[in-house]
């Protein structure tokens, strides 16, 4: 996989208009670019991949210019707070079932120019999270909202090169529903992904301690620096 340059250059312009979002004021600190926050929900285990962010984020260092704040936030779903995220994460195992507020505030975030990143931890398109999250996804945008994304979408193109979603070793070595998902899912808003929701269990796959990706063959989490990019200029 080769750097997208072009895409880069452009990326890199689009940056100091990124807050510049519809309807919803994200909030601009003078000091970073990109802060990663996660999502609490009151029905399941979000607390999950406690290794993940600071990987991402360190990623995020060695290949782009942004300026990244090295903490994970933190932000509980129902609070209004996470309206001024650049980009959400949430995860689990269990149930999802966001009460009124929770389901009021990611509607209100995506549908105004927000990105979550949602991934199912079970990697099994038959568990808990994934039939209670998609649950939830047909009741607040409709059934037909969430749906596959094409492998050459402009998510697999946006820094790095890949042909689809990487392969993840949870899904090599049979954990879950023992099947390789070769795509993603998503909610598109104005042409745009705004909720991106993944099986693959990326989380897990990007669970250890950045110092030890020198030992990988190839670094996977170019593909978190892809998701990001994309939220932060598409």
């Amino acid at each position: 996989m080769q750097k997208n340059r072009r895409r880069f250059i452009s990326s890199t312009c689009a940056l100091a208009v990124t807050m510049a979002l519809p309807k919803v004021s994200f909030s601009q600190n003078n000091d970073y670019d990109f802060y990663f926050t996660r999502l609490s929900y009151e029905s399941g285990d979000w607390e999950v991949d406690e290794r993940m962010p600071a990987n991402v984020l360190n990623s995020l260092i060695e290949y782009t210019s942004l300026r990244v704040d090295i903490q994970e936030r933190i932000i509980p779903l129902s609070d209004p707070s996470m309206l001024t995220a650049p980009f959400c994460y949430m995860a689990g195992h269990r149930l999802v079932q966001f009460n009124q507020q929770e389901k009021q505030n990611f509607k209100q975030y995506v549908e105004n120019g927000g990105f979550i990143f949602v991934d199912d931890c079970n990697h099994d398109i038959d568990g808990m999270f994934a039939r209670t999250f998609e649950a939830e996804m047909s009741k607040i945008f409709g059934a037909e909202a969430l749906k596959k994304i094409p492998n050459d979408h402009a998510i697999y193109s946006s820094f790095f090169e890949f042909d689809g979603p990487p392969n993840t070793s949870v899904e090599l070595n049979g954990w879950g529903d023992d099947i390789v998902h070769n795509y993603l899912k998503a909610i598109e808003i104005n042409g745009r992904i705004a909720v991106l929701y993944s099986n693959k269990d990326l989380g897990c796959e990007w669970d250890y301690d950045f110092r030890n990706k020198r030992w990988l063959r190839e670094d996977n989490t170019k593909f978190a620096v892809n998701i990001v990019v994309y939220a932060m200029t598409a």
